[in-house]
Parts: structure tokens; C-alpha cells; sequence
């Protein structure tokens, strides 16, 4: 068993599957990603690889992001400003997202009442989910304390 099976079997079986192999390089940012505690841009990804091993490039940090996508163990997320980030996607689990948009800050969040929500308005209009985002953009607690 290679450290890329350890990290996600999604990973080593879409790698598996497209003859990709296990770099060296490779491993770190990946190892990065998953270690990472937030929604991570491909510049902060490239700072805490360089971190760890030096010499790895911005495009190799872009591509082992998009071999993440591509495998379903990650998800880019396009918040309104404009700046892609990406986390990590835990087989079988869903949350949405408050966004602050004074401070940037992201917070995850799962409700049940909002997901039963959904599936009776989907199921209302006959209509089959097969995925959503849920975004809410506001002010957080800490800015408008500062206000």
C-alpha cells in the first residue's frame, strides 16, 4: 500500500486508473492540501509545500489541485471574490458556507432542516438534486463587534 492509498483510496484508484505516478513532490502538496484547515488557494498551497520541500513550482501545485478535483477528493470553491480555493471533500459528507464579506472569513455549517428543506421544494417541482452549494454572505460575529 502506497502513502497515496493511506490519504484516499479515491486518489490512489484515479491515479491507478490514469497511469499517474506517486511524486515525491506530488506527495507533499497533497499531504499539504489534507493537512490544511481551511479553504486553501493555490498560492497558500504553494507557500506551505515550499515550506516543507523546496523547489516544488506553482505549476505543479496547479496540477496536483486539478488531479484532486479531478479524483473527488477535493472541490474548488469560487467565492465572490473572485479567487478559487479549494477543500477537502470527505467521501459521503456535505456542508454549506458563511461567508463574512468584510473580513473573508468562511465558515462551514451542516442543518438538517435546511437539506429536508431542499429535497421538499426539489421534490415539489419534481425535480431530482444531485448536488448544490449553499452560500450565505453577511457580516460575522468578530466585525460587527468591531463595528
Amino acid at each position: 500500500m502506497s502513502k497515496v492509498d493511506e490519504l484516499d483510496p479515491r486518489l490512489a484508484t484515479y491515479m491507478a486508473q490514469h497511469s499517474l505516478k506517486s511524486t515525491r513532490q506530488r506527495q507533499t502538496i497533497i499531504e499539504t492540501f489534507l493537512q490544511a484547515d481551511s479553504h486553501i488557494s493555490i498560492e497558500e498551497l504553494l507557500v506551505l509545500s515550499q515550506q516543507r520541500q523546496s523547489g516544488i513550482g506553482y505549476a505543479t501545485v496547479y496540477r496536483t489541485l486539478k488531479l484532486l478535483v479531478d479524483s473527488g477528493v477535493a472541490e474548488a470553491r469560487r467565492f465572490r471574490d473572485g479567487q478559487t480555493r479549494y477543500e477537502y471533500n470527505p467521501p459521503g459528507s456535505h456542508h454549506d458556507h458563511l461567508i463574512c464579506q468584510s473580513c473573508g472569513t468562511i465558515r462551514e455549517f451542516h442543518n438538517e432542516e435546511l437539506e429536508a428543506m431542499q429535497e421538499t421544494i426539489a421534490r415539489n417541482f419534481g425535480f431530482e438534486i444531485r448536488d448544490h452549494k449553499h452560500e450565505i454572505y453577511g457580516i460575522c460575529p468578530d466585525c460587527l463587534q468591531n463595528k
